[in-house]
């Protein structure tokens, strides 16, 4: 029993607390985007149509004529990329005939819809991507550095720049929830307003796209947790 204690006390670090919050709210968020995507890719919408029909004929709405859609590897790899102008949708969505399918169409397509209008927050999440995938990259290489070898001159400086780093993650999981809050909402609109699901079927879309966006959620409250038990390790190392 007393070498029990004496390990966990070793290892366990009582600030691993702070982001207890964002890990139950993430396993939550997995459930439920899991559970709704599986339930409704086995629905069939009534009209018959694919993901990339609804896709297509979405942007002809919309006015929009130079984004292509491909189809693209991978499980929900779905997305839309505003540099070479393509919406891109896996197997299961493109060449899908169930209410998932088309939920997860409109929102790409809704994402291109913002970019096609100039939507002030997807504009600013692009031009935060490259800076904010450079800072996942390296932030925790100097946050680890920082962390292991306390007893060094420069590691308060590595953890204080790894922080500075991985505060820019944050701020672009921030502003992604408005640039995905939005798509799905337009998703819904559009998807309800040309009748392409009936009301019965939209019921079962904001619930696909509604675990969706709480998966968003998820990650964006669980990196501020992060970076605030960084900020409380970095003052106590200070102290």
């Amino acid at each position: 029993m007393k070498v029990g204690v004496t390990m966990f006390g070793m290892f366990f670090d009582p600030t691993m607390l702070i982001i207890i919050p964002g890990v139950i709210l993430a396993s939550i968020a997995q459930m439920k985007i899991s559970y709704a995507y599986s339930t409704y890719s086995r629905v069939a919408n009534s009209r018959g149509l694919t993901g990339q029909d609804v896709a297509r004929e979405l942007l002809r709405i919309a006015g929009i004529h130079d984004v292509g859609i491909e189809m693209v590897g991978g499980h929900l790899s779905d997305h839309y990329d505003p540099m070479k102008k393509v919406v891109r949708l896996s197997q299961d969505v493109y060449s899908g005939r169930s209410i998932a399918s088309l939920s997860v169409a409109a929102h790409e397509v809704g994402h291109a819809i913002q970019h096609n209008k100039g939507y002030a927050p997807l504009n600013f999440r692009s031009t935060l991507a490259p800076i904010a995938n450079f800072s996942s990259n390296i932030s925790w290489i100097l946050i680890t550095l920082g962390l292991l070898f306390g007893f060094f001159s420069g590691s308060i400086l590595m953890l204080k720049i790894g922080i500075i780093l991985f505060t820019v993650v944050v701020i672009f999981q921030i502003v992604t929830l408005p640039v995905e809050f939005n798509a799905s909402k337009r998703a819904l609109d559009m998807l309800e307003e040309y009748s392409f699901l009936d009301k019965t079927e939209i019921n079962g879309a904001n619930k696909v796209l509604g675990a969706a966006a709480l998966t968003y959620v998820a990650a964006a409250l669980t990196g501020i947790l992060q970076l605030l038990r960084l900020i409380v390790i970095l003052n106590n190392r200070e102290d």
